[in-house]
């Protein structure tokens, strides 16, 4: 089960709280736009219209990167692309033990709900933690840019086991490979076995999908 502490922390960032404590970028920038824009508890709905939030939100990050010296410029080369996911091109970093992720926040309506996802990823499942390095443009196009831990696989997930794992830990099951915890205000999707890995019996979760909703009691 999740721990009180984390659970605390999951209702803080559900609710739009600022977050204090010791702050990686993440948070900070996290904190940054939580402090003018409101958590979205509602899941893909009204793309169309948070697009202009979005873009408003994009303005913030820009100008919060030049202030706090976050624009990212040493980017791996083409010859360390490893492959390009839904929403995300990765890259293997020169140290060899992680992977560098560009994201565009494709699956987000908006910014803040992708740095709320990333904050709950690391929350969840601490073995798979992402670095928020900083953010970068290409094509005009803002990228967030994140390192995690680079995961070697010696078995293939089974279904089964990702959704006991998840069913321990408070989420049920409520479509396909999509789960939500209910009581935390969460939903989870897309759990299959090509987003989560296993290494020496233990699952990695390398790709998640959070969304916020309001809490049922």
């Amino acid at each position: 089960m999740l721990p009180d502490d984390t659970r605390r922390k999951i209702e803080n960032i559900t609710k739009g709280i600022i977050l204090d404590g010791t702050l990686d970028n993440c948070t900070s920038v996290r904190n940054h736009l939580a402090s003018g824009f409101e958590t979205s508890t509602t899941v893909k709905t009204d793309f169309e219209t948070k697009s202009v939030i979005k873009k408003e939100q994009a303005i913030a990050l820009e100008a919060y990167c030049e202030q706090h010296n976050l624009w990212v410029t040493d980017l791996p080369g083409k010859d360390r692309y490893l492959t390009r996911g839904g929403e995300a091109e990765v890259y293997l970093d020169e140290d060899g033990m992680s992977v560098i992720k560009l994201n565009d926040a494709v699956y987000y309506a908006t910014w803040l709900e992708f740095l709320n996802a990333v904050l709950l990823h690391n929350l969840v499942f601490e073995n798979t933690t992402y670095n928020l390095l900083g953010f970068t443009k290409k094509d005009h196009t803002l990228f967030a840019v994140l390192k995690q831990p680079f995961v070697v696989c010696d078995e293939q997930a089974e279904l089964g086991d990702i959704k006991k794992f998840l069913e321990f830990n408070g989420f049920v099951n409520t479509r396909r490979q999509d789960y939500a915890h209910h009581g935390l205000g969460l939903i989870l999707e897309d759990m299959h076995d090509e987003n989560v890995l296993v290494c020496k019996d233990t699952l990695f979760f390398i790709d998640t999908v959070f969304y916020t909703v309001s809490p049922v009691n």
